[in-house]
């Protein structure tokens, strides 16, 4: 089932489904807002679901790797960009969101509502930090910095999920709600040390006896 998951993978319906996929809450989110059924505030809603599905995706790529080799999956690696770039995607929707909704797209009540609030402070360091991997994301990126480089930027994606879990739970703390806070600080401390771990293994396996 395994290799015939993973040669379905190597397909090519595979990435147009996914990407479809991964479009979908976008979707669910535009026509709820065409329709108006975002509830009493669908502004706030919307802000808080692009942000919701930040985190999601970023918690997806980092989780491409450790599901690659404990299943032995390598076609995964195949959907890691994509990934990735819908990461970028959702957390831009989620800026643009909160910039237009809430500061009037007002660059100087921008800048003046980010130095004030940390939760906003953090959470646009996470998407200024995140912006430099989505540019970096393509074969001819990777050839022009070099793979060793390359490798170096895109490990900014723990401190980016770090920043996100800061910003994620300040914003909750406001009303006192932690519980999805929790869920996700778990799923990325598993993957982090995962890969932690993984690294150290490789490590100790590569240094000559």
């Amino acid at each position: 089932m395994i290799r015939t998951f993973n040669q379905w993978l190597l397909g090519a319906m595979a990435k147009p489904l996914v990407f479809t996929v991964c479009l979908l809450p976008f979707g669910w989110l535009l026509m709820g807002a065409v329709t108006d059924q975002l509830g009493a505030n669908p502004q706030e809603a919307l802000i808080r679901a692009t942000g919701d599905w930040a985190l999601r995706f970023l918690c997806l790529v980092l989780a491409v790797t450790p599901l690659r080799v404990m299943i032995k999956l390598p076609a995964l690696a195949r959907l890691r960009r994509m990934l990735g770039l819908f990461a970028y995607f959702y957390v831009a929707v989620h800026f643009l969101s909160y910039s237009g909704f809430d500061m009037g797209f007002d660059l100087a009540d921008i800048v003046k509502d980010i130095a004030k609030r940390p939760f906003i402070l953090v959470g646009s360091l996470a998407f200024l930090l995140l912006t430099p991997l989505a540019l970096t994301s393509w074969n001819a990126a990777i050839k022009r910095l070099g793979a060793r480089r390359w490798q170096r930027l895109h490990q900014l994606v723990y401190v980016i999920s770090g920043l996100a879990l800061l910003h994620f739970f300040w914003m909750r703390s406001a009303k006192n709600n932690f519980a999805e806070v929790f869920v996700y600080a778990a799923i990325v401390a598993l993957l982090l040390g995962w890969r932690v771990q993984h690294a150290l293994k490789k490590a100790k396996t590569a240094r000559p006896s």
